[in-house]
C-alpha cells in the first residue's frame, strides 16, 4: 500500500465500469478496468437501446457531468425517437436504437484514448483488505494489483447462470465465463449476497421476416441527440416495426410454460416486475388478448432482429414453435435463442449513499450489484461511484445528490432507503419532483457541480451559460410580442373578448403542443437568431412556471430535512418510543437524515419524530 499501482481498481468493464474509470480519469486519477475482454468494453447484452422512459433522464444528467453514455448513443444511433411527446415535459423521453457494435467500438476507441485509464484482461477472483480498507484485488491467474480504492461492477457475472428451458449454463453473458470467486470472497468478508434474474429474447433472421404485416414505426426529425457535444450528422434511420402476440402465441407458451425454468423451480430468485417474459405476461396479465413485440435492428450490416417483448427462458423448441404464430413472423428464423440468468448482487443496506460499502472503507458497489437492471441505471451509478472513490482518495466529503436534483439522486436514494427484492428500474413516477426533474433541464440543475468537480472543460460551462442567456432573452421577449385573436384560428375562441394577446400568454396555453408552439413562435416573432433547443427551453419554463413555483416550495421543505442530518455513528440503543420494526430498519440502513429516514419502508411519522427529539438531544450534547 505504500506504493499502490493505482488509484482505483474497477472490476467489470460494462456501462458502470466504463463511466467509473472514465470520471476517475477525468478528476486525474489513475485507474485499471480489469475485464474479461478488452474488445467488449459496455458490451449491450440485452437491447442495443439506450433511454426510454425515465432511463433518459439519467443519459441527460451524466452527460451533464462529463459522461459517455450520451455520446456513445448518438455516435452510434440508427434510429432517435421522443416518447410521450402527448404529456407533459417532465415526462418527454428521448430513446436511441444504437448499432450494438458501433456502441461497442465507441467506447473501447474513447477509453483507449485516456492516458489515465489502463484495461487489464482478467477475471477478478478477489478483493484485498488490510486493516478494514480494501487495498487490491487479485485475478483467478493469480496476479496482484493495488490500489487506493476499488469498485465492483460486475453485471450479470458474478456467479451467472443461464437458463434455457432445463438446460444450465454456468456463464456471466452467453459465450463468456461467469465470474465465481468474487461472490465467495464478498462472503469471506461478511457481506450478504442473494440472487436475483433477468433474461433476455431470441435474435431473428430479419431476411425472414414478412415486414409488410407489420406496423411501421419511424424515427423523428429533426434528430433529438442526447448531448449537446454532438455534432449533427446527416442520417438514414433505420426502421423499427410493431407486431403482436395471437392465440396461437398465447396456447403454446401456457401450454409449455410448466418447461420454463421460471415456473418449473429451476429458478428461486425474482426478475424485474417491469419487464417480465413472454411466459410470465401470458400468466399475469390473463385478460390481455395480445401482447406487444416491437421489431428493432441490431445495428448496421447485420439482418439480426431483436424482438423487444419476447424475452423467454423457455427451451429452444417451443421458443421456435411460439415465434412463429406472431403476426409476420410465420416463417422466422432464429439465430440465438432467448434466456433467463440468474446472478449474484449485495442487498442495498450494504452501501452508503456514497455508493461505498459500510463494512470495508474504499470498496465501492456500482450497477446490477446492487440489484438494478439496466445501463443506464448501471452507468449513473458508475459515475457516483468513480466520483466518490476520488473523494475518498483526496479524503474529501462524499459529493451525495439528493432526489430533488436528479434522477440519479433518486435511484441512489431508494437503494439505501428500500430493501432491493427485485431488479431496480428507474421510472419516471419514482420522483416526487419530476416537474424540476427534466430532460431540457438537465445541465442547468448539475452544470454547476460538474465544474466544481472539474469534470467538464470551462469552455463547455460558458457554453450553457450563454444558453441559459439566450433563453431567459426568448423568454422576456415573449411578453412584448402581440398577436391578434383573429389570426389565431380555432385558438382564438379562447380569447373572445381581447383583441390581441402576448406570446407569452399563448405559450401558456393548455393542450398545446411543444410543435404548435414553436410553429406561432415562427408566425408572430419572426425571431430567427434564437436557436431551436433556447426556444423550447423558453417555452417550457413559461408553460410551466406556475407548477414549478409550486414545486420549488415542495423541494424547500424536502431539503429541510434532509439538512437534519444523522451522524453515521449515532446509536439506536435505549430509544423509547419506536417501534421494533423502525428500530431495526434504522440499525440496518443507517439513514443519513430525517428525510432519509422517513423514506425507509415500515418507518411512521411518529417513528420519526422519536428519533427527531433524540438526534437534536444527541446534537445538543456533543456542543
Amino acid at each position: 500500500m505504500r506504493n499502490p499501482e493505482f488509484d482505483l481498481i474497477v472490476v467489470g468493464g460494462g456501462h458502470a465500469g466504463v463511466e467509473a474509470a472514465l470520471v476517475a480519469a477525468r478528476m486525474g486519477k489513475t485507474a485499471a478496468l480489469v475485464t474479461m475482454d478488452r474488445t467488449k468494453l459496455a458490451l449491450m447484452s440485452c437491447n442495443p437501446a439506450v433511454g426510454g422512459i425515465g432511463k433518459s433522464h439519467i443519459v441527460k444528467e451524466i452527460d451533464a457531468m462529463g459522461g459517455v453514455m450520451g455520446l456513445a448513443a448518438d455516435a452510434s444511433g440508427i434510429q432517435f425517437r421522443r416518447l410521450n411527446l402527448s404529456r407533459g415535459p417532465a415526462v418527454w423521453s428521448t430513446r436511441v436504437q444504437s448499432d450494438r457494435d458501433g456502441y461497442r467500438q465507441f467506447i473501447c476507441d474513447y477509453v483507449e484514448a485516456q492516458t489515465r485509464v489502463e484495461v487489464i484482461e482478467g477475471i477478478a477472483d478477489r478483493i484485498v483488505v488490510e486493516n478494514g480498507h480494501v487495498v487490491g484485488v487479485v485475478t483467478e491467474a493469480g496476479e496482484s494489483l493495488s490500489s487506493r480504492t476499488v469498485l465492483l461492477a460486475t453485471g450479470t457475472f458474478l456467479g451467472g447462470m443461464i437458463h434455457i428451458g432445463e438446460k444450465q449454463i454456468r456463464a456471466g453473458r452467453i459465450g463468456e465465463p461467469a465470474a465465481v470467486g468474487m461472490t465467495e470472497s464478498l462472503i469471506e468478508h461478511g457481506f450478504e449476497v442473494g440472487r436475483l434474474k433477468t433474461g433476455t429474447p431470441p435474435r431473428l433472421d430479419g431476411d425472414t421476416i414478412d415486414f409488410e404485416r407489420c406496423t411501421v414505426q419511424p424515427g423523428d426529425n429533426p434528430i433529438p441527440w442526447f448531448s449537446p457535444k454532438t455534432i449533427p450528422r446527416e442520417l438514414k434511420q433505420a426502421v423499427c416495426h410493431l407486431t403482436y402476440t395471437t392465440d396461437k402465441t398465447r396456447d403454446i407458451v401456457t401450454s409449455q410454460s410448466h418447461r420454463s425454468p421460471i415456473f418449473s423451480g429451476q429458478i428461486h430468485s425474482r426478475g424485474p416486475r417491469y419487464c417480465p417474459s413472454i411466459e410470465d405476461k401470458f400468466v399475469r396479465f390473463a385478460d390481455k388478448d395480445r401482447h406487444q413485440i416491437f421489431l428493432e435492428p441490431e445495428g448496421n450490416g447485420t439482418n439480426e432482429i431483436y424482438p423487444n417483448g419476447f424475452s423467454t427462458a423457455l427451451p429452444e423448441e417451443v421458443q421456435y414453435a411460439g415465434v412463429r404464430t406472431i403476426t409476420g413472423l410465420e416463417n422466422v428464423k432464429i439465430t440465438r435463442p432467448g434466456y433467463a440468468i440468474e446472478y449474484d448482487y449485495c442487498p442495498t443496506y450494504q452501501i452508503k449513499p456514497s455508493l461505498e460499502t459500510r463494512r470495508i472503507a474504499g470498496l465501492f458497489f456500482a450497477g446490477q450489484i446492487n440489484g438494478t437492471s439496466g445501463y443506464e441505471e448501471a452507468a449513473g451509478q458508475g459515475l457516483m461511484a468513480g466520483i466518490n472513490a476520488v473523494r475518498h482518495i483526496d479524503r474529501e466529503p462524499a459529493v451525495i445528490i439528493n432526489r430533488s436534483t436528479a434522477y440519479i439522486g433518486v435511484m441512489i436514494d431508494d437503494l439505501c432507503t428500500r430493501s432491493t427484492t427485485e431488479p431496480y428500474r428507474m421510472f419516471t413516477s419514482r420522483a416526487e419532483y419530476r416537474l424540476t426533474l427534466r430532460e431540457d433541464n438537465a445541465r442547468d440543475r448539475l452544470n454547476d457541480l460538474a465544474r466544481e468537480l472539474r469534470l467538464i472543460p470551462e469552455e463547455e460551462y460558458r457554453g450553457f451559460q450563454l444558453l441559459q442567456a439566450e433563453t431567459n432573452r426568448a423568454a422576456k421577449h415573449f411578453t412584448g410580442v402581440r398577436v391578434p385573436i383573429a389570426e389565431l384560428g380555432t385558438l382564438g375562441e379562447r380569447f373572445q373578448k381581447a383583441e390581441s394577446t402576448s406570446l407569452e400568454n399563448l405559450m401558456r396555453q393548455p393542450n398545446l403542443s411543444l410543435e404548435q408552439a414553436l410553429e406561432l413562435v415562427g408566425r408572430f416573432d419572426g425571431s430567427s437568431d434564437v436557436s431551436r433547443e433556447a426556444l423550447e427551453r423558453a417555452i417550457i419554463s413559461l408553460r410551466y412556471s406556475g407548477y414549478i413555483d409550486k414545486q420549488q416550495r415542495e423541494i424547500e421543505r424536502f431539503r429541510k430535512l434532509e439538512a437534519e442530518t444523522i451522524p453515521e455513528d449515532f446509536s439506536y440503543d435505549g430509544i423509547r418510543g419506536l417501534k421494533q420494526e423502525a428500530l431495526e430498519k434504522f440499525i440496518k440502513f443507517r439513514p443519513g437524515s430525517l428525510g432519509q429516514a422517513g423514506r425507509i419502508e415500515g418507518v411512521s411519522p411518529g417513528d420519526i419524530a422519536v428519533l427527531a427529539v433524540h438526534v437534536k438531544r444527541r446534537r445538543g450534547v456533543s456542543k
